[in-house]
């Protein structure tokens, strides 16, 4: 699994209000209107600046607070392609993986904003493109990539009518 785009930075802690604001949480089910308000906390004009296939890259503790699966949902329906970070709250990297979003452990210190990244989920390396510098990563285990391929957690049960690994 290969993923291409660029770099959006956010820091430490960045839970899961800042991810998509509590004032939306309630107000639809609808993913795709919640996506347009993906990290606006943070960075109003978050949603008009990415591109499809991008990243969110962040310090330590990413996706901290509540446990909904609408912040993995709002990022995945955003087009961010993952998100990379130096730890993951437990609760938020086991709800993008059932979600199907793509969560990268690794050292962000090297990676700036607008940084063309490469990431190689099944290698485990994020190739920076822009500083010509390869970041070494976990790779994900297989049944991972698998859940991830056919777009989460239930999508796999549909695919297959239960877990196939």
């Amino acid at each position: 699994m290969l993923l291409r785009g660029k770099a959006h930075i956010f820091g430490s802690d960045v839970n899961t209000d800042y991810i998509i604001s509590g004032k939306y949480k309630f107000k639809t089910l609808d993913m795709n209107e919640l996506a347009k308000h993906v990290m606006e906390d943070l960075d109003p004009d978050f949603y008009q600046k990415v591109s499809p296939g991008d990243f969110i890259v962040a310090g330590s503790n990413f996706g901290c607070g509540s446990s909904r699966e609408q912040a993995p949902l709002a990022v995945k329906y955003a087009k961010i392609s993952a998100v990379l970070a130096q730890s993951f709250a437990r609760l938020f990297y086991r709800n993008a993986i059932n979600t199907g979003l793509p969560v990268v452990e690794c050292d962000t210190a090297n990676i700036t904003a607008g940084d063309e990244l490469e990431v190689d989920l099944t290698k485990g390396e994020v190739t920076n493109r822009t500083k010509g510098i390869i970041i070494p990563v976990k790779p994900l285990p297989p049944v991972m990539i698998k859940i991830l391929n056919d777009g989460g957690l239930a999508a796999h049960f549909r695919k297959y009518g239960g877990f196939n690994f």
